[in-house]
């Protein structure tokens, strides 16, 4: 297991990969061709432009809250797999680590929804760290915008440092 300490806390509000907005976000999927969602609000855009993730990891919360009815229906109708997993804010379980690892190593079998009791919030690291080559991560940094990860060996170094540390 993984857990967040304080002294990485202010670490983590910086970035791996490039910060977009939502139309510069559409114009990179569309050159795109296997994506991995973190976060809601990112994976209900992605879904509603018609892009379909190979994963998406979600918590059914967004900025701490519940959301809109349609946000929800949308998310639970994606995937043809959906494995409920606890993860407790702060932290990435073994659980949690585990099923992004078996999902990527089962890519056939996918799309898949990993849905978190708790919070997924740090499922970001574990997400590029153990994708293959060729996935792209997006995940959203609240206020800021969209951080789009291309799973390439530098990024992986630099998710490497920071699990290091946990």
């Amino acid at each position: 297991m993984h857990v967040l300490p304080d002294d990485l806390k202010e670490t983590l509000k910086g970035h791996i990969g490039e910060l977009v907005d939502e139309p510069e976000l559409i114009r990179l999927l569309k050159k795109e061709h296997s994506i991995v969602t973190v976060g809601d609000m990112v994976t209900y855009t992605v879904l509603k432009h018609g892009f379909t993730p190979l994963l998406c990891i979600v918590d059914f919360i967004l900025e701490r809250k519940a959301y809109p009815g349609e946000m929800k229906t949308i998310i639970q109708g994606y995937g043809r797999t959906h494995l409920k997993i606890k993860n407790p804010p702060g932290t990435i379980t073994d659980e949690l680590w585990n099923a992004i690892q078996t999902v990527y190593q089962n890519l056939q079998d996918q799309p898949v929804c990993i849905e978190v009791d708790g919070e997924e919030d740090l499922a970001s690291l574990a997400a590029i760290y153990l994708a293959p080559r060729g996935v792209t991560v997006i995940y959203g940094l609240p206020n800021r915008g969209v951080v789009v990860v291309k799973a390439t060996e530098a990024h992986k170094q630099k998710v490497k440092e920071v699990l290091d540390r946990m």
